[in-house]
């Protein structure tokens, strides 16, 4: 459990999310519903959401153009991150990534674990940082998003954590 500064304030981030399938519509992309509620219910903005297909290229395009958006702080992928031939998100990504942040995919498999127990390994979820953007990509499943959102993404987007948080790291937060 993360501790929170008393003193500290909380920072509203402009947050985009992803979900990355060829099946899911607007109707039925229930792990992009759970983030986009989650985030919103945090406090902080829902400043575009999308569903792309499970192509390398288009989904790298959709995610360079946020990037580039100085009114998105970070991105929240979901989905294509499997073992089959059509999970492409961690091959699309981490070539945008300026630095990875590692221990995003440590800290989500070892909370998988109570979970889903061994197959845990099977999760190929990632993160990094691009041009000041922080990128979260994860299984396309709800409950692997409520993990990854309650153990690993929300105390990290949240600038009152302690030790420390991603928020207060970010670039663009400090510019405004």
């Amino acid at each position: 459990m993360s501790k929170t500064a008393d003193d500290a304030q909380f920072i509203p981030l402009r947050v985009a999310v992803i979900t990355i399938s060829d099946s899911r519509t607007e109707d039925n992309a229930t792990s992009g519903d759970y983030l986009a509620d989650a985030l919103q219910t945090e406090g902080h903005r829902l400043a575009f959401r999308k569903i792309v297909r499970d192509d390398r290229y288009l989904l790298r395009a959709e995610v360079s153009a946020l990037i580039a958006d100085p009114n998105v702080d970070v991105v929240l992928a979901t989905g294509s991150t499997g073992l089959t031939g059509r999970d492409v998100a961690p091959e699309a990504l981490q070539p945008l990534f300026d630095k990875a942040i590692d221990g995003f995919g440590e800290m989500f498999r070892a909370a998988s674990v109570a979970d889903i127990g061994a197959a845990t390994i099977q999760s190929r979820a990632v993160a990094g940082v691009a041009n000041g953007t922080i990128i979260f990509c994860m299984p396309g499943s709800p409950g692997a998003c409520r993990t990854a959102w309650e153990s690993v993404i929300r105390p990290q987007l949240d600038a009152r954590t302690r030790p420390c948080n991603l928020a207060t790291l970010m670039p663009r937060l400090l510019e405004r």
